[in-house]
């Protein structure tokens, strides 16, 4: 379409090392619009994770180009955002200097440092700091924090620059199940706020359905893109959604075809016919 946010077209990435190439991706095609909230899922090795750095600029695609805005993407830029699974904080930073961090860093590069460009700042900072819960925070270091609360910061940081488009590899891999679901939330109300566009990255199905206007399911060995799914929520969702039909059948659905694509299948086949045999 030509209004799209991103444009994927013909991407492929090839790893050359001292003994072989690996091809990391193969052939992918993909437009993503504004403020579409869509998910990757798949196997390991399926380069969900590849395809996220090619689009924030930290790799370069062998084959293929993506369009962001029109244009094509040279590097990284600050009008992308990247968390990660690790929060990669400054341990020697309080919380409200980490999340400042960047912005500093555009100061300093800009050579701007007028009075309103550090009021904006401030205030922008509060209100992130709000908006994740972390006020009373404020001035502790990340080490006197909880897993959650860490990614919480490294969040507030990326939104900080009030990036349009939010790279998310990950980010709640490390969390409990508690600490997810709420974590789930608070990134879906982010979304409302920001109003950006979010690529989110996960081996959770049920994660990626309640987060995701879009699921792209992505198959190994060459990494590509096997399936597009439309999740059947509505915009506002809570945690009791996902134990409705749409979302179980959708969940079992995906499950099955990521065991289909990734060989898993036949893993388990020829494991019950060992079973059988020395059973």
């Amino acid at each position: 379409m030509s209004d799209a946010k991103i444009r994927i077209r013909g991407v492929g990435k090839t790893f050359v090392n001292e003994q072989r190439e690996v091809q990391a991706l193969q052939s992918i095609d993909l437009d993503i619009q504004p403020n579409e909230f869509v998910t990757f899922v798949g196997a390991s090795g399926c380069g969900k994770s590849t395809l996220l750095r090619i689009v924030a600029g930290l790799e370069s695609p062998s084959r293929g180009e993506i369009l962001l805005d029109g244009k094509p993407i040279d590097g990284p830029g600050v009008d992308r955002a990247m968390v990660f699974q690790h929060y990669s904080l400054y341990p020697w930073l309080t919380v409200m200097q980490n999340i400042k961090f960047c912005r500093q860093l555009k100061v300093i590069r800009d050579t701007v440092r007028n009075d309103s460009d550090v009021e904006t700042a401030a205030g922008r900072a509060d209100a992130l700091l709000n908006l994740m819960g972390l006020t009373r925070f404020a001035d502790a270091y990340p080490s006197q924090l909880s897993g959650g609360m860490q990614q919480r910061v490294a969040i507030a940081r990326a939104l900080m620059p009030k990036p349009a488009t939010l790279l998310m590899d990950e980010p709640f891999g490390a969390l409990d199940a508690q600490t997810r679901e709420v974590m789930h939330d608070l990134i879906r109300h982010v979304h409302r706020l920001e109003k950006s566009t979010i690529l989110f990255v996960t081996h959770d199905v049920e994660e990626a359905i309640y987060l995701g206007s879009r699921i792209v399911l992505m198959a190994p060995r060459p990494g590509r893109i096997d399936s597009i799914y439309e999740v059947p929520l509505p915009a506002q969702r809570h945690q009791d959604m996902k134990l409705s039909p749409e979302f179980t059948e959708l969940k079992r659905e995906i499950l099955a075809r990521i065991r289909e694509t990734s060989g898993m299948q036949t893993d388990l086949e020829q494991l019950a016919k060992l079973s059988a045999v020395t059973g």
